[in-house]
């Protein structure tokens, strides 16, 4: 924070107005002119309005970095996964939560004949969020507590604004003008490199000229359409560094991909003794079809040490919640080792986000909207189609224990960001084939273990993106049985963690039945009943093409490797494709895409490492919550 003590001064003398300013803007918006029909601003919209007032901040722009951080929402109190909290995110050391994440456990590998070496268990040494710390800078120019920045909405927007008004100032520039702000917005993201800084800034101010409506949790906030000629040549005020190795990375230029490379080295002095990925020519020899979202349960540092770490694992990009900036590690043509499943890891590219699947942390806006503009021109580059059957959570992928990057990551959201929303109908839903679409804001499903020293008691209330499926019509019939998981178990449970009796925004499953308000799937060889009332819809009908088996006890597998003759003459061991279910006739699932049978080998680090093509056709369906494969001789194939 640059120090200005006569701004210092000035601040804190209109802190202690704040409040009774909101009220007022509240009070005035209510009444309005006599006989005149003007709508009440909420009093989350006047918050806004009064700390723009009292901080000289233009309000477009004080609305435009706060939905940028957040939407305008305080989330409840809780840190974000930055741990920046409220509508304005004012970031503080707090402590990220421990447990096991997605590096702690598994085998990202997930090839059978040569497994993973997986380190000792250990308990993870506790960490703090990643980024520049603004509570104590926003108590020191508010003169508000560092708890009232935290938790109080009201207070928290006013310290944003008091952090805009200083960085202004710091940066010399004396104007009203929003088109003069451009560099304190950069400065606010917190960003360490001018790409990133300008990335965030440039966000804000498309938000300003296209405007923006939100619902929050204190009322409706609107930001009208406000199109703004801002000077882009201000970020240079800034003196940031260029991203480090951004000409090796293959990212959209303006989101400014910095290149943190994940070493390819020995481990020991066996020939399988080296990590953290696979050497191939996937550009020529494998296609890329299907992009793996994670998250980390863990700092953006911390994940940063574990992919510089040859002993340890690797994927392709991770996003870091504060500003969003995007670093890269692997040349496409590499495998990373991060899905957990070797079929998948051939075909994907693996992308990391900072943040946590079940503490109640929240991803920023910034993350979202740079993770989708990457996955965007990722897509693109692959021809990867902008779907729930490619575009995967670690949770959706076979073989893997893993369940990030949860039910509360808005998947709703990030594929409006990707341009390919999800039409939700009113009233039931009459096709064979629905696409599972719950409103984010409006689901609220019963979780449990979210917090695993009391693993019976139920999580939070919290939006998610997750549907469970039951037995029969009816919330006291049990969950479906996952074999897989434990066929002994017997039925799912509504844990955080427990992906047996669910589904996901975007995922389409085949209808097998209608009862009232509830919609039966065809799911992991059994009938699962959705609860869809007609007031809140949570399935929207689809077009597709589905699978049948074409008799009973079809094995799905969960691999796509080539029949035993491809193998002969090279020097590969056939590896056998592992049956994970089996469906039976009078059951259908939706197609998603056709592949052919590969197998990349690599074993030793000397190589040689070289691609199996066979000639048996494989489908990927959506089997359960996580996707499967079929023979394609094994099933008929019609448009439903």
């Amino acid at each position: 924070m640059t120090d200005h003590p006569h701004r210092r001064r000035r601040y804190r003398a209109v802190a202690a107005g704040a409040a009774a300013l909101a009220a007022a803007a509240a009070l005035g918006a209510t009444a309005g002119h006599a006989g005149a029909e003007t709508p009440a601003a909420s009093p989350r919209q006047a918050e806004y309005a009064a700390a723009a007032a009292a901080y000289d901040v233009p309000e477009a722009i004080l609305l435009g970095v706060s939905y940028l951080q957040s939407r305008w929402t305080d989330h409840g109190g809780e840190p974000s996964t930055a741990g920046g909290f409220g509508p304005m995110h004012l970031t503080d050391e707090v402590a990220a939560p421990s447990g096991a994440g997605p590096h702690h456990d598994g085998d990202p590998r997930g090839d059978d004949t040569r497994p993973m070496e997986l380190l000792p268990e250990e308990d993870p040494a506790p960490e703090t969020a990643s980024g520049p710390t603004t509570v104590d800078d926003a108590a020191d120019l508010t003169g508000e507590t560092e708890d009232a920045l935290r938790t109080d909405p009201a207070a928290n927007i006013a310290g944003g604004a008091a952090l805009l008004a200083d960085h202004q100032a710091g940066l010399g520039v004396d104007s009203d003008d929003p088109a003069d702000w451009y560099a304190a917005v950069a400065r606010y993201s917190g960003a360490e490199d001018e790409a990133t800084a300008a990335r965030f800034a440039d966000e804000v101010f498309e938000v300003v000229a296209t405007g923006a409506a939100e619902d929050t949790d204190d009322g409706p906030v609107t930001l009208p359409a406000t199109p703004v000629d801002h000077d882009r040549a201000q970020i240079a005020l800034l003196d940031l560094p260029a991203p480090e190795g951004r000409h090796r990375t293959v990212c959209p230029r303006h989101l400014g991909c910095e290149w943190i490379p994940a070493p390819y080295e020995r481990t020991g002095d066996l020939p399988g003794q080296y990590g953290n990925h696979d050497l191939a020519n996937r550009e020529e020899e494998i296609d890329v079809n299907a992009i793996v979202i994670h998250n980390t349960e863990g700092s953006y540092e911390g994940t940063l040490d574990v992919v510089r770490d040859p002993a340890q694992i690797s994927w392709n990009y991770t996003v870091r919640s504060a500003d969003g900036h995007i670093a890269e590690h692997l040349d496409h043509e590499n495998v990373g080792w991060q899905a957990g499943n070797w079929a998948v890891n051939m075909r994907s590219l693996g992308i990391e986000h900072e943040g946590y699947a079940a503490d109640g942390s929240w991803f920023t806006e910034i993350l979202y909207r740079n993770s989708a503009e990457l996955v965007g021109f990722l897509a693109d580059r692959y021809d990867v189609p902008l779907d729930r059957a490619h575009i995967l959570g670690h949770d959706n992928v076979p073989q893997s224990d893993h369940w990030d990057p949860g039910p509360y990551w808005d998947w709703e959201h990030y594929f409006h960001l990707l341009g390919a929303d999800i039409d939700r109908p009113e009233g039931g839903v009459d096709s064979g084939v629905v696409t599972i679409a719950p409103d984010f804001e409006r689901n609220h499903p019963v979780m449990t273990r979210c917090d695993t020293e009391r693993p019976e008691a139920e999580c939070p209330e919290r939006n998610a993106s997750t549907v469970f499926l039951y037995s029969e019509p009816s919330f006291d019939a049990p969950l479906l049985v996952d074999r897989v998981i434990d066929p002994d178990l017997g039925p799912a449970t509504t844990r955080v963690d427990d992906t047996g009796s669910r589904a996901g925004y975007g995922q389409q499953y085949v209808v097998a039945g209608h009862q009232g308000d509830w919609t039966a799937v065809w799911y992991l060889g059994q009938t699962g009943w959705i609860h869809n009332p007609a007031d809140n819809p949570v399935l929207a009908p689809a077009e597709g093409r589905t699978v049948t088996p074409l008799r009973d006890d079809v094995p799905v597998y969960r691999d796509t490797y080539p029949e035993e003759e491809a193998y002969e003459g090279t020097d590969a061991v056939y590896r056998e494709n592992v049956v994970q279910y089996t469906i039976d006739t009078g059951q259908s699932y939706v197609f998603a895409q056709e592949l052919r049978s590969q197998v990349l080998w690599a074993k030793t680090y000397e190589g040689p490492n070289f691609v199996v093509d066979g000639e048996t056709v494989f489908y990927q369906i959506q089997i359960g919550h996580r996707i499967g494969y079929v023979n394609a001789a094994d099933v008929a194939l019609s448009d439903a």
